[in-house]
């Protein structure tokens, strides 16, 4: 716990946080701004398309253009909805989801992070109050579809916390350490952890595209039986807010990602930032792949698969690494 009578924070360091808040946001903007263009010229390439090709060149100012007319549309709150959780609750999903970019380790030297000696716990507890932010808005929206689609993101989120949380005690165990700059260090001075905890690699990425509510696991907002899901009645930048938290989650799950199980920063020849940088691309890559070429799975799989499926497996890494640790 911070000590306030030894450690008074002054001027200058809450000026140096607000600095790197500031530019992590900025950061953070970016990349969801030209995440959404790669999905789009990715999968249109899958699907023998072009992509977006006319704002800018190479379509490269088709997402800003997107942005900038969400942000300049009609905001409409419905008149039977509740309206002050109704508009809380996209603040509510965003803020959680960026905070947690905070103790990711992007580079060796924490430039604008912070090295939390309990980041991975802090990442999982603050993560998981996004899932108030969508169930309010399903319920405050006072409509059947975001209703349902609320009720699917909160049991679907929940559930798949389990293994997601349990893969990460695996590698926890194996590094010594929750903080998640150690976890880097002890992988720069063995072997990244995606090896010997391969059971617990495959848990991560089938339960973090669960938690990021992506195809095959879009049961919240699945377009063709819920219009939107949760944000059906959701319009202009409030809109722009929920697919704001969207793409932000999953920036800051490929910064988890990374860390837990590529060595983070770590890498040789190149600078750290840049190896940080490659493995998230690979990370967010792969989400947009599995999208553009699995179906939909249904709600009673989804449901069935966590409990039966993933979290045995979980449980079985977890008591192997257990094991592995105590007698190595």
């Amino acid at each position: 716990m911070w000590n306030w009578a030894t450690h008074p924070i002054s001027g200058l360091s809450f000026l140096g946080m607000v600095i790197g808040a500031v530019v992590i946001l900025l950061l953070t903007l970016l990349v969801v701004m030209y995440s959404i263009y790669w999905q789009r010229k990715l999968i249109g390439w899958i699907q023998l398309r072009i992509g977006p090709n006319r704002v800018g060149p190479f379509g490269l100012f088709q997402t800003a253009a997107d942005v900038l007319k969400l942000l300049i549309k009609e905001d409409v709150i419905p008149s039977k909805a509740d309206r002050v959780l109704f508009l809380i609750a996209p603040i509510l999903a965003f803020v959680p989801a960026f905070t947690v970019l905070a103790v990711i380790p992007m580079s060796q030297h924490h430039v604008f992070t912070a090295n939390v000696s309990i980041g991975a716990l802090f990442y999982l507890a603050l993560s998981a109050i996004t899932i108030h932010g969508v169930m309010l808005g399903g319920w405050a929206s006072n409509n059947k579809y975001a209703l349902i689609g609320g009720m699917r993101s909160a049991a679907q989120m929940l559930s798949y916390e389990i293994p997601l949380g349990m893969s990460v005690v695996g590698v926890v165990l194996m590094a010594g350490s929750i903080n998640l700059n150690d976890i880097v260090i002890a992988q720069s001075r063995s072997i990244w952890y995606f090896i010997p905890q391969i059971l617990g690699f495959i848990v991560f990425m089938i339960a973090s595209t669960a938690e990021l509510n992506r195809t095959p696991f879009d049961l919240p907002e699945a377009e063709s039986e819920l219009v939107a899901g949760y944000h059906t009645e959701y319009t202009g930048f409030r809109f722009a807010f929920f697919m704001l938290t969207e793409y932000v989650y999953l920036f800051a799950m490929a910064g988890l990602f990374a860390t837990l199980f590529l060595g983070g920063w770590s890498g040789p020849f190149l600078p750290g930032w840049l190896w940080f940088a490659l493995k998230v691309f690979l990370y967010i890559s792969i989400q947009f792949w599995i999208q553009a070429t699995m179906p939909r799975m249904r709600v009673d799989q989804l449901m069935t698969f966590s409990w039966k499926v993933l979290l045995p497996l979980a449980l079985f890494n977890l008591v192997i690494t257990a094991v592995l640790k105590a007698v190595v």
